[in-house]
């Protein structure tokens, strides 16, 4: 018997729905996530596309005393030495052209204006670029990293296996937020957790149950629409 493919359609699939649904979230409930749960979002996270199969990802997973003591670590160096640490990359150039600089003020503007943070107050906004170091509070973390000796490629893939988790914590009900922010603070991570030498810390996540009463405030940040960023040829 001949296998035939299903034809295509332009109905929204429950895939399609979870990747529209997803967000970054930075306010979460107190309510522990189970292990099964993360091994669960792991193991479907491991299937992301990966050139050659190298699969260059690593993910630190931790919760309670140790993720306790990480945040405290965190916290602490970051509200006493915070310029004595540098990110071993660049996430971004400086300056940041057009028109991705007007994209991150719009981001800026929509986020700090949704908690009712003025453009001036700058001690609202750095308490609140300190909830990093709580993970936002959410009761899992994970610390991703990468072999420092790979190239750009690799950090394609491991974007790809980021995603992943982000959509099947998603599906399970839970909210994500990465974070760029405290792979400055690698050699704090180092301290609590067993990186090889050769491994880099790119970003870290927060997972957890997100606070239902921000999900009704949030802004809904804008998206390009098609003709923004794409061109359709041939067809």
């Amino acid at each position: 018997m001949t296998n035939h493919p299903a034809p295509a359609t332009n109905e929204v699939s429950e895939v399609e729905r979870i990747m529209k649904s997803r967000f970054a979230n930075r306010f979460y409930i107190d309510r522990a996530v189970d292990v099964e749960t993360i091994r669960g979002i792991l193991d479907a996270a491991r299937y992301a596309g990966t050139g050659a199969n190298v699969q260059p990802w690593r993910a630190y997973v931790t919760t309670g005393a140790v993720k306790d003591a990480l945040t405290a670590a965190l916290s602490d160096v970051h509200a006493t030495a915070p310029g004595a640490h540098r990110s071993e990359f660049s996430y971004f150039p400086d300056p940041l052209p057009e028109p991705f600089a007007s994209r991150r003020r719009e981001f800026g503007s929509l986020f700090y204006g949704s908690l009712n943070i003025a453009a001036d107050d700058v001690a609202a906004r750095a308490e609140q670029t300190t909830r990093n170091c709580r993970f936002f509070d959410a009761p899992v973390a994970l610390i991703f990293t990468i072999d420092r000796r790979l190239e750009k490629g690799s950090w394609l893939d491991l974007g790809m296996f980021i995603q992943n988790i982000m959509l099947a914590a998603t599906a399970r009900g839970l909210d994500t937020c990465t974070q760029e922010f405290l792979s400055r603070y690698h050699l704090v991570i180092r301290d609590h957790l067993p990186l090889a030498a050769e491994e880099m810390v790119v970003c870290s996540m927060a997972i957890g149950f997100g606070d239902p009463q921000w999900a009704q405030q949030r802004p809904q940040m804008p998206k390009a629409p098609i003709e923004a960023f794409a061109s359709l040829h041939g067809f």
